[in-house]
């Protein structure tokens, strides 16, 4: 008789735990595969420390392949899902899609940042769920305190110096705690102009922090943020982001450059194709996390509504606590499904009480009903997540103890973008990268590569917050992978291919008289370095339906900022047009060849198909900005 086939979606806390326990209760009777797009679990509470700098990014995740020894990982993320067939399909991380067939499927693909219809908020915030998310506000905090530092103007450094976070629940609270300490360790070595220290907000709603929690945790916690210098308001939120700053709902407008959304969370979107009952966003599973009328399908944690028999009428809330529990129940009702385990049980929890995180010595909790404030919760807060990590413990205690005898190492490691970590993603836990493989939102979102690359090295920038303003999507990246076709210069016939490492550096492609027709790269080929497909290529004058043409050439103007500059305007006595192929002159000189008779350039790179937004520029950070230049206008950093 065959194995039968067990397929878990989705590697987080009750994913992790459903495929650890599921592997312990069969004993090799069942084929475990797990569908996840990375290939580690996350301890998501040790994030805030991993943004601040005292945690490395490898010390809260646990290798899925070692820990999981008997179990078979999939990378890739779920698109769709068959239930009468009993299939699911799936994308790759590099593209490819695949099929995976199951007996019982469980669904655990965890959550994703809930958005709230504010204006600016998309485009100009980061969440923070996933590693990527971390290391960029890490990136995004170090870069904005050096750029303060660096700044003549008060209003620019305040500015820099100022980081909003929206929502005060666990993860907002615990995120400012940490970065007020990591800020103002900062300029203890990087003084800033006199009289300024880092100043962080933290704005929710509710009438006071952690309002999920008992009221004593709350003030403690309230307390510690206070006397850090966290400017904590009550009853404020976010009424619009710029890229200027924040408008609260209180009128005031804060000038800022990050703007960190920590208001809560959503189920994966991936349950509402199914078609079920829903509660809220979440599958409506029974007390045992089976689907009503589908014996073969169990869901667990954030994206499953399952009973609270402990509360009748209400549903267990979206916590990691909640989740890991959910784990071991959902496995063992699965192995007593397949007659591999005993009977099932139903879904009970007994509330053990909360921590609270505050850096330093300091945290709130409440174990076992106690309340504790000061060094005593501190020692129960790290004690307890070292009891409850499935991994690198020794690690993650050597990492507080160097906290506590060495200065934190305050650097930009570049590794992740703007761009890379879009606030409205399905898959926080995976950066971006240019020429990727489709995602399930749109090509042309705002996440796509371009999109705040603007943001990452200016003034005014966007992202992670920062409210900084993107450009105005007309120009290619300059230099990253995927910025877009070849560029081409008004006058030069037909178009020839840059090298990549020719586009980096901003030089002039070489005239190759005979060369012939060149092709448009597509984004993924060249972010690939794959060399344009095909034979005989586009001519330059044959635009790709749905680009505009050049104006001011038939058909348009050249594009902007292109090597080479723009041609002359026709001024009387005009001088010829600076570095054009050839060397010919101005339209209307003496002896010059009239502008109509120019071949017609090639489209202005990197245009997309319309209804897409093409790439942001990027401005380079080594280069001091130049108040005359026009297209330093919207400068900024996420």
């Amino acid at each position: 008789m065959s194995r039968p086939r067990i397929l878990i979606v989705g590697a987080g806390f009750a994913g992790y735990r459903t495929a650890r326990t599921l592997s312990r209760i069969t004993r090799g009777r069942a084929h475990i595969t797990v569908l996840n797009p990375t290939d580690y679990f996350l301890y998501l509470p040790l994030l805030p420390q991993v943004a601040a700098g005292v945690l490395e990014p490898r010390r809260v995740t646990v290798s899925l392949s070692d820990s999981l020894p008997d179990v078979r990982l999939v990378l890739g993320e779920a698109e769709r899902i068959d239930l009468d067939d009993r299939t699911l399909h799936y994308t790759g991380p590099e593209g490819e899609g695949g099929t995976l067939v199951y007996d019982r499927l469980v669904l655990a693909a965890g959550s994703v940042n809930k958005l709230l219809p504010i204006p600016g908020v998309a485009e100009h915030a980061h969440g923070f769920r996933g590693l990527p998310e971390a290391l960029y506000l890490r990136d995004h905090v170090t870069r904005q305190v050096e750029l303060a530092a660096a700044s003549d103007d008060p209003g620019t450094c305040a500015a820099r110096c100022t980081f909003v976070v929206v929502g005060a629940g666990y993860t907002g609270t615990e995120v400012a705690a940490h970065g007020q300490m990591f800020t103002d360790a900062q300029v203890r070595r990087h003084p800033l102009r006199r009289g300024m220290r880092p100043r962080w907000m933290l704005l929710d709603v509710a009438p006071r922090v952690l309002p999920e929690m008992d009221e004593k945790l709350s003030a403690t916690a309230d307390r510690v943020l206070r006397e850090r210098g966290v400017d904590v308001r009550m009853g404020t939120s976010v009424k619009e982001a710029t890229h200027d700053g924040v408008l609260l709902t209180d009128g005031e407008f804060v000038e800022s450059r990050t703007l960190v959304w920590c208001v809560g969370v959503r189920p994966d979107p991936l349950v509402e194709s199914l078609g079920l009952p829903m509660e809220k966003g979440r599958l409506l599973v029974d007390p045992h996390l089976r689907v009503p009328g589908r014996p073969e399908l169990f869901a667990c944690g954030d994206v499953a509504a399952v009973p609270d028999l402990e509360n009748p009428g209400s549903y267990t809330p979206m916590t990691a606590q909640h989740a890991w529990r959910h784990g071991k129940v959902a496995a063992e009702n699965v192995a007593a499904s397949l007659g591999l385990g005993g009977a099932r049980t139903p879904y009970r929890h007994r509330d053990l009480g909360f921590v609270v995180d505050l850096g330093g010595v300091k945290a709130a909790a409440n174990p076992l009903g106690v309340t504790l404030s000061g060094v005593p919760a501190g020692a129960v807060t790290r004690g307890y997540h070292l009891a409850a990590m499935p991994g690198n413990r020794v690690r993650v205690a050597a990492d507080w103890l160097l906290d506590a005898v060495l200065p934190r190492q305050a650097v930009q490691l570049g590794l992740v973008r703007s761009w890379s970590v879009p606030l409205d993603t399905s898959s926080p836990e995976v950066a971006r990268v240019p020429g990727g493989p489709g995602q399930r939102q749109d090509a042309g979102a705002r996440s796509g590569p371009g999109a705040a690359l603007a943001a990452d090295t200016g003034d005014g920038g966007t992202g992670g917050g920062g409210p900084g303003g993107a450009r105005s999507h007309e120009e290619p990246a300059k230099g990253q992978p995927g910025s877009g076709p070849p560029q081409v210069r008004p006058g030069s016939g037909a178009a020839e291919p840059r090298t990549e490492w020719e586009t980096a550096k901003g030089r002039p492609t070489a005239g190759r008289p005979g060369s012939g027709p060149t092709e448009l790269r597509t984004e993924a080929e060249t972010a690939k370095g794959r060399p344009a497909a095909g034979s005989g290529g586009r001519p330059a004058g044959n635009r790709p339906a749905g680009v505009e043409p050049a104006r001011n050439q038939p058909g348009g103007e050249p594009a902007r900022n292109q090597p080479g500059g723009e041609p002359a305007r026709n001024q009387p006595g005009g001088e010829p047009a600076k570095n054009q192929p050839g060397g010919e002159p101005a339209k209307n000189q003496p002896g010059g060849e009239s502008a109509k008779e120019r071949p017609v350039p090639a489209p202005p790179p990197g245009r997309p198909p319309p209804g897409h937004p093409a790439p942001g520029p990027v401005k380079r950070t080594d280069v001091p900005d130049d108040p005359d230049d026009p297209d330093d206008s919207a400068k900024g950093d996420s």
